[in-house]
């Protein structure tokens, strides 16, 4: 099963041409889906407003070297390891669930449009299909906010679970495909392994055709928030947000009267607040 590339016994039914032709239909609906999002959203206008307004708070100019270190450091926190999740659950969930998906979309192009024949690549696809269910399947049920903290049942749907729901079910059934037909299972005899292939393929065009109305575009959108997050704070304009005050300073005192008057003069640390510990109390 993992040393054999699923998509070659499948040619007997669906020629690789046609297979091609799915995986850069699938591509174009991702790239229509991101701009569809975008001009729904106004998430360009909204990121070319909020750096027009914070460069106008700016107190000093970052350099092209200083922001291509600070691109640097966007991908090997935001991007390679999810360095923004506070939770290390939380973290290792997205990690298992993003690089499975890499892997998996990757293995498949690759497979489909070039070495069919390669195990290195039907391994990669079958590992990275394992690490999505094995992330996905960890965040859906144990830990997604409204299950975890507000005792939401884990069956409820809204439609921001489409993506999650989309990554889970083409793994599952693409493994499950897989399986059936490493067992002798033909998809042309249109049994049980036509019939998870048939899922598999409707999970495929689920996720990618949603883009517009699920979690899908994140992707693209959580570099570039970064990105302009740490310039805000390289040059001073601190994303249009007050600085951090020392409230046991005389000068934050007299800008703000009603510290010392409710607070003292020297406040004391107020602890970890909502971090103190998990929100459970539903």
């Amino acid at each position: 099963m993992f040393n054999t590339n699923p998509f070659d016994a499948v040619t007997a039914l669906i020629s690789t041409d046609i297979q091609q032709g799915y995986i850069i239909l699938m591509a174009i609906l991702v790239f229509l889906g991101t701009v569809l999002d975008m001009m729904h959203k106004k998430s360009a206008k909204y990121f070319s407003l909020d750096t027009e307004k914070n460069n106008k708070n700016a107190k000093r100019s970052v350099g092209t070297g200083e922001k291509a270190g600070l691109a640097i450091a966007v991908a090997a926190n935001e991007i390679l390891t999810s360095a923004e999740f506070c939770s290390t659950k939380r973290r290792l969930s997205h990690m298992l669930t993003m690089y499975g998906f890499i892997l998996f979309v990757v293995s498949t192009a690759v497979m489909i449009f070039g070495w069919s024949e390669s195990a290195l690549f039907a391994q990669l696809w079958h590992i990275g299909a394992l690490m999505l269910c094995v992330g996905g399947y960890w965040f859906w049920f144990f830990i997604r906010v409204d299950v975890a903290a507000e005792g939401t049942k884990w069956y409820h749907l809204v439609k921001a679970d489409m993506f999650i729901l989309g990554l889970l079910t083409t793994a599952t059934f693409g493994l499950i495909w897989s399986y059936m037909q490493s067992s002798g299972g033909n998809v042309a005899d249109m049994g049980w392994t036509a019939l998870f292939f048939a899922l598999f393929i409707i999970s495929n065009t689920f996720l990618f055709s949603t883009v517009m109305w699920s979690k899908f575009a994140h992707m693209f959108f959580k570099p570039a928030a970064a990105l302009q997050k740490r310039v805000a704070h390289a040059d001073g304009g601190n994303l249009n947000l007050p600085a951090d005050f020392d409230l046991s300073d005389p000068a934050v005192h007299a800008r703000f009267p009603d510290v010392p008057m409710y607070m003292g003069k020297n406040p004391p640390n107020m602890g970890d607040g909502i971090r103190r510990e998990p929100p459970n109390h539903y």
